[in-house]
């Protein structure tokens, strides 16, 4: 699965923009779903936490300062004249630098995914899983229902599972019961 190379000239095409919240992914979920009303999604995981010397487990954003803003570039645009909080993540290209996109589908694969916070999950970094051994799979069934993925081992693991991967951001890997697991070209 790849990132998409959007047309990052068009301003007005709306599509999930990969930022950095700078030390606030609590303020960036605050004025997100205030009244600007821009879609946003925060991949979170449990950790244990200590609070006043008290060990908890609670519920933290996987990767810290991440945010995927689902917008135009315009509308993203006005919302940073106003807070300067939120950057554009890019890559750096021959061509230049790009806004890393992530195309509604792949988005959809991740967040489905990521959101099932009792579940199993797993972040890697994109360096970490070799998606070369997998195979392209779609589930159908269960709480995955739809999703696209790889299909794989995952060193460390018993047993397969899918791997959601957002090329050059992260990766999210959940086990799936192989029943449900249609092979894809």
């Amino acid at each position: 699965m790849n990132i998409a190379s959007t047309d990052t000239t068009n301003t007005t095409t709306v599509c999930w923009f990969v930022m950095r919240a700078y030390k606030s992914e609590g303020k960036a979920k605050e004025k997100l779903a205030g009244k600007d009303g821009l879609a946003y999604f925060i991949p979170k995981c449990y950790a244990i936490r200590v609070y006043h010397r008290v060990k908890s487990k609670r519920l933290v954003p996987a990767i810290p300062n991440l945010v995927f803003v689902h917008a135009s570039r315009s509308q993203i645009l006005n919302f940073k004249k106003r807070y300067n909080f939120l950057q554009f993540v890019m890559w750096k290209k021959s061509t230049g630098s790009e806004y890393i996109v992530v195309p509604d589908e792949q988005m959809d694969s991740f967040i489905k995914v990521a959101s099932q916070y009792d579940e199993n999950i797993s972040y890697y970094r994109p360096s970490e899983i070799n998606l070369q051994k997998g195979t392209r799979v779609r589930i159908h069934g269960g709480k995955f229902d739809g999703v696209k993925g790889i299909f794989m081992q995952v060193r460390g693991k018993r047993n397969r599972r899918i791997v959601i991967m957002l090329e050059g951001v992260i990766a999210v890997t959940a086990e799936v019961d192989p029943d449900l697991v249609e092979v894809i070209s």
